[in-house]
This record gives structure tokens, C-alpha cells and sequence, in this order.
């Protein structure tokens, strides 16, 4: 089972789309591994530079309709590429959070009110959120301050994560 915990990257901004998230010039890499450097290179956002802005983080916290646009894998290719399985937002574009799932990585939505307690808790301060997929919870801190949050997704979806993705699943299962 892949990673579901570490350091936050807040991107407050909703309608993020899966053009900003892999801009649609790098789609014809003739590998997955070609995309890790494009990872939100076209997002608009004030103050946010991809080149460093990334590194070290494997979470993303995020406002509504995250994933919105064109549908295609490779926008959950170049998160996990660059080390992030886990996004946790208001409310995704079905098809980017199905195939988040697919691949084995979590899209997991939360109240608008926890996103905005979220963002206005933990935003400009170095943050760190463990996962616990058994408990169904994250565990969010910062310096001293340590909060709980609980969440909820679908047992399919949590047998997807578990195998690996869709793939691994469906060897396993049929």
C-alpha cells in the first residue's frame, strides 16, 4: 500500500483542473515517469511556484472541484509521481477521483467548513497530516497544535487502495 501521510501542500484555489494539474503539451511523454517535472506547472495561484513549492510534500489539501476538466489518468500519474497520494478537498470531478482510486491513491472530501478550518489553521505553517485508513481518521499537526479528522470513503474504494489500484484489484478478484 502506497504512502498516505506527510507534509501539506495548501493550494487554495477551487476549480483546479486537470490541465493545470499536467499541462495537456507533456500527454504525449512516451513514459510515465517523463511527467513528474510538470506537476502543476500551469496553475494559476498567487505566490505559488511549483519548483519549490512541491518538493517535500505528499499531501495536498485543496478547495472544491479539484480535478475538474478533461479526463485522463495522467493527472493522478504526476501526483504520484512526485511522491503524493493523498488529496483532500471540498469535492472532486468524478472521473479524477475515480481514477485517483484506480491507481491506488486517495481523493478523499471533506466538509467546506473542515476545509476552511484546515486552511485557516494550519495554511502558512509547516504541516504534516498522518493517515490512518483502518480508523478512517487524520491526524493534523503543527508545532504543538494536533488535530484529529475524521473521513470517510466507500469499502470498494478502500479495497482499491489496499490492492494497489484497479488493476492489482481485479488480478486478485476475478
Amino acid at each position: 500500500m502506497k504512502n498516505f501521510s506527510g507534509n501539506v501542500l495548501f493550494l487554495d484555489r477551487s476549480d483546479i483542473n486537470t490541465d493545470e494539474i499536467i499541462p495537456a503539451k507533456y500527454l504525449s511523454e512516451v513514459t510515465k515517469a517523463l511527467l513528474k517535472p510538470y506537476l502543476l506547472e500551469d496553475l494559476k495561484l498567487s505566490g505559488f511556484n511549483p519548483e519549490k513549492d512541491i518538493h517535500g510534500k505528499s499531501v495536498v489539501v485543496t478547495r472544491e472541484n479539484f480535478g475538474c476538466g478533461s479526463s485522463r489518468e495522467h493527472a493522478p500519474w504526476a501526483l504520484e509521481l512526485n511522491g503524493i497520494n493523498l488529496v483532500i478537498a471540498e469535492s472532486f470531478s468524478r472521473i479524477f477521483r475515480q481514477n485517483m482510486f484506480n491507481c491506488g491513491m486517495m481523493a478523499v472530501e471533506l466538509p467546506k467548513a473542515v476545509i476552511a478550518h484546515m486552511f485557516s489553521a494550519f495554511s502558512d505553517k509547516e504541516t504534516r497530516i498522518e493517515s490512518d485508513i483502518e480508523k478512517s481518521s487524520f491526524i493534523i499537526q503543527s508545532g504543538d497544535q494536533l488535530e484529529e479528522i475524521s473521513f470517510g470513503i466507500s469499502s470498494f474504494d478502500r479495497d482499491l487502495v489496499a490492492a494497489g489500484g484497479w488493476v492489482e484489484y481485479a488480478d486478485s478478484h476475478y
